[in-house]
């Protein structure tokens, strides 16, 4: 595959208008609604800016709402997190965990990881931050 530049404009924008086509073309071809999930791509494939991936990442609630359909990020070991931090595809745990955790306290249904324990352990102190906040 190769890498594109991103689109001009609006990136949410061009992502709601792939969906709106595909969504189209799945349920006219007999696909129910409720078997879809939205995957906005991360990385490699929005361009080499990794403010493209931040952007799509702080900003996919859009689709949810806009769509009224689940949306699964994978951000880990992605493009936009070495560019960010200069490091190479094996050395970006701690940014793509804290890329996951952005994700999951942005309500993102489902997280693609190539390192579930670490998600996991992030994913419980988050749940124990949100009912100590809850609780107060």
């Amino acid at each position: 595959a190769d890498r594109r530049e991103a689109p001009a404009g609006d990136i949410m924008d061009h992502i709601a208008a792939f969906f709106d086509a595909r969504i189209a073309a799945l349920t006219g071809a007999g696909i129910k609604r409720n078997r879809l999930v939205l995957d906005p791509g991360m990385g490699f494939f929005l361009g080499a800016a990794p403010e493209t991936s931040l952007s799509v990442l702080a900003r996919f609630d859009e689709l949810r709402l806009r769509f009224d359909l689940p949306v699964l990020l994978s951000v880990s070991r992605k493009s936009f997190l070495r560019a960010l931090t200069g490091r190479g595809p094996g050395d970006v745990g701690a940014a793509t965990l804290a890329a996951e955790l952005a994700a999951a306290a942005g309500g993102a249904d489902f997280i693609r990881t190539h390192e579930p324990r670490p998600l996991r352990d992030g994913l419980a102190v988050l749940a124990a931050l949100k009912e100590t906040a809850r609780i107060r």
